[in-house]
């Protein structure tokens, strides 16, 4: 047949190549030496090896790494232009989705996510995404890059956005690029969430959070601290007093939960909360710089399995304690990062795996001196698919310590639904919302993060605000919801308020 032949075969596509060079590492501090500092763990990667590792990206014409990104960011794009050596177009490419590229390329879970729907990592070690996202901010952040963002014309419109935490940051950016105008309420006395009272500065740097924030006021957006709503002001008085044309909630989920075993009260029990606030927010690791001083213990026990606990036990470590994690499943159903896991392993946390507290051991004064824990072996799968850890019988041990740090996730405070009470919450506590528009039972209210999705990720809050603010947008603007999403949340569905 000739080649013009309309019954010839079509030549098949070729497959992408497969890249010459692997995965570039990440430089990182010594295990040994950053185990007892504050210090950024990875360094992150120079100029040179960035641009190696964008050149590994395959660009693929239906990228799937997109469909992974809860805040859909054009990846092939700005790691293109990476290799290109064009950092600071980079930045503003990721700027288009995000408004936290920086702290998103340190800790959210891209393997997960982005990097496990990466083409390349079918056969190989998929791209470096979230070590990229990290560089291109980083560089732009360190060179003194200005950006411009692009701000549409002022629409008269005003928007109140309780909570400066991932999900009111997001909102709040997106909406004053459109051009409303956006007031932001934090309870607390620097914005940032749990970017600053959670996350451990060896993980991500505060100065990093705080140059992010101050993008926001570039924008023009007013932010007020040390403002609880629902105190110094109500929902309904933001509406109905204040004039605001919509409400967006996104105060997080900052009420501990206990274990509820006997001795829990005991001095020197703490909840991952208190004890990462008075670490990171409080800076009690810079004592006598900054007042609030440091917990001293010699051996401290963090209860818990998930990232929370991780950093926990790792903070632990750095203010001189012994560290011990007690968790009641196997190291395969902590719901932690593996980097996280490994690093604690590294810089020498000890881990009591299938392991479950009985009761905190006290002395006369009511301080703690131990915990009586049991083992436990894996028996049916609960109902989030993990196999349930069931009691050996007679396996109670004691470990002696002086400290616990209870890490099993945490509950939204009620304060706001309490003082809102046409505001619908689930029998979790969080509050009830729309999932493709996050528009609650109120009208002109919108809520998103960990306030209505219980603890989970900061990407995924900043997911649900890019949700928000879109739909705000169209609310102020008088156009339609945007359903596209989901049908609606007024099922009540299991929610991952815990998080071990």
């Amino acid at each position: 047949m000739s080649e013009t032949d309309p019954k010839t075969p079509p030549k098949k596509k070729r497959k992408p190549k497969k890249p010459k060079v692997p995965r570039q590492p990440m430089p990182e501090q010594d295990a040994t030496r950053r185990a007892r500092n504050f210090q950024e763990v990875p360094y992150g990667y120079p100029p040179e090896t960035a641009i190696i590792e964008a050149a590994r990206c395959l660009q693929c014409k239906k990228p799937l790494c997109v469909q992974g990104c809860p805040v859909n960011i054009d990846i092939p794009a700005f790691i293109k232009l990476i290799e290109e050596s064009n950092f600071e177009g980079a930045a503003i490419k990721l700027l288009e989705q995000t408004a936290l590229p920086a702290v998103c390329g340190r800790v959210c879970p891209q393997e997960t996510q982005c990097e496990e729907k990466c083409v390349l990592g079918k056969k190989f070690e998929p791209v470096a995404i979230g070590r990229l996202e990290r560089f291109a901010a980083d560089y732009v952040r360190e060179h003194g890059d200005e950006l411009e963002a692009q701000i549409d014309p002022p629409t008269g419109k005003r928007v109140a956005v309780i909570g400066a935490g991932p999900a009111g940051i997001t909102v709040a950016g997106d909406l004053a690029r459109l051009g409303h105008k956006v007031v932001m309420f934090e309870a607390l006395h620097l914005t940032g969430g749990v970017l600053m009272y959670g996350i451990p500065e060896f993980r991500l740097p505060k100065d990093i959070v705080q140059f992010e924030v101050n993008n926001l006021k570039k924008l023009g957006v007013e932010i007020h601290t040390d403002y609880v709503i629902g105190k110094a002001e109500t929902v309904d008085q933001l509406l109905n007093e204040e004039g605001y044309d919509a409400v967006f909630i996104g105060s997080g989920a900052g009420l501990p939960m206990f274990m509820n075993v006997p001795g829990e009260n005991a001095i020197g029990v703490y909840s991952a909360n208190e004890f990462l606030t008075r670490i990171n927010l409080m800076k009690a690791y810079d004592f006598p710089n900054y007042a609030t001083s440091p917990i001293r213990a010699k051996h401290i026990i963090t209860v818990g399995g998930g990232n929370v606990a991780m950093d926990s036990a790792r903070c632990a470590l750095r203010i001189g304690s012994k560290s011990t994690v007690v968790y009641r499943r196997a190291r395969e159903q902590m719901p932690a990062r593996d980097e996280e896991i490994h690093h604690a392993e590294e810089e020498g946390v000890e881990f009591n795996l299938l392991t479950n507290p009985v009761r905190i051991l006290t002395d006369d004064d009511n301080k703690m001196v131990g915990m009586e824990v049991i083992k436990m072996e894996l028996g049916e799968p609960d109902d989030s698919g993990r196999r349930s850890p069931v009691p050996v019988p007679g396996s109670e041990y004691i470990i002696e310590a002086d400290c616990c740090v209870v890490s099993i996730g945490n509950k939204p405070n009620p304060l706001i639904p309490q003082t809102s009470p046409d505001l619908s919450i689930t029998r979790w506590g969080t509050i009830e919302a729309d999932e493709g528009t996050m528009q609650t039972s109120k009208p002109g209210v919108f809520a998103g993060g960990d306030v209505v999705s219980g603890a989970a990720t900061v990407i995924s809050a900043m997911g649900q605000a890019k949700i928000a603010a879109h739909n705000i947008h169209l609310y102020l603007t008088g156009g339609e919801p945007d359903t596209s999403e989901e049908e609606t949340q007024t099922e009540e569905k299991e929610q991952p308020v815990t998080s071990e």
